[in-house]
């Protein structure tokens, strides 16, 4: 149930301040208690459609500390969604 709750929280986190998760790729139980969290997000979806381009995803690192609270989020890379991944 645990590694739920941190995924939900996430989700949350990242609706309300970054981008819809589109989805969440590895979660590994990190140290001291925390947790390391890896996503992708759709960004710019509307930009995108717009000139009829296909999606950029956003890669993201997260850090989520034992409360189950995000303490940090980077983008590691941003790519085509339809680019083939090596």
């Amino acid at each position: 149930m645990e590694i739920k709750e941190v995924m939900q929280n996430v989700n949350d986190f990242f609706e309300e301040h970054v981008a819809p998760p589109h989805k969440i790729t590895a979660v590994e139980a990190g140290e001291e208690e925390g947790w390391n969290l890896t996503l992708e997000v759709i960004e710019e979806k509307e930009y995108m459609k717009k000139y009829a381009k296909d999606e950029m995803l956003g890669i993201y690192e997260v850090a989520v500390n034992k409360d189950k609270e995000v303490t940090s989020f980077k983008r590691l890379d941003i790519r085509y969604r339809s680019k083939i991944q090596n």
